[in-house]
């Protein structure tokens, strides 16, 4: 799978059983996707100087195992789907000590100008856009 992205679990994410709490998985993926993006050199920040946003349409897990206070989780960042429009971002977590599969995980996104409005990367930077779909992995 396409970029590793490693990170270490805080106390204050973990809930009253000592577990990770559910909802912060979404910002490990996207902890995992921003920096992935800016080591491939396309930073959030670079983006939005070129009028360009990307929100989250969907968010969607299945967790498979639980992992607690100073585990270190790995997260697998690829994109799956990309047209211009639209993209998919696939993820896989595991604990990186025992290997064990953490979460699957699946983020949907759009790309939208300064306003908001829905445009097409392809047509609206194409040298952006061809970065994008270098990275599509099927």
């Amino acid at each position: 799978m396409g970029y590793m992205f490693e990170r270490k679990i805080n106390y204050y994410e973990t809930d009253r059983m000592g577990v990770v709490h559910h909802s912060n998985y979404i910002r490990f993926l996207e902890e995992a996707r921003c920096e992935w993006l800016e080591k491939k050199n396309m930073p959030f920040s670079k983006l939005e100087e070129n009028g360009i946003t990307i929100p989250v349409l969907g968010v969607s897990c299945t967790y498979k195992y639980h992992v607690t206070f100073e585990d270190t989780i790995l997260v697998s960042t690829k994109i799956t789907e990309y047209t211009g429009v639209r993209m998919k971002v696939e993820y896989e977590v595991t604990d990186k000590k025992t290997g064990k599969l953490v979460l699957l995980g699946e983020t949907k996104h759009c790309f939208t100008d300064r306003n908001l409005k829905p445009i097409n990367l392809k047509k609206y930077a194409p040298e952006i856009s061809n970065k994008f779909e270098g990275l599509l992995e099927k």
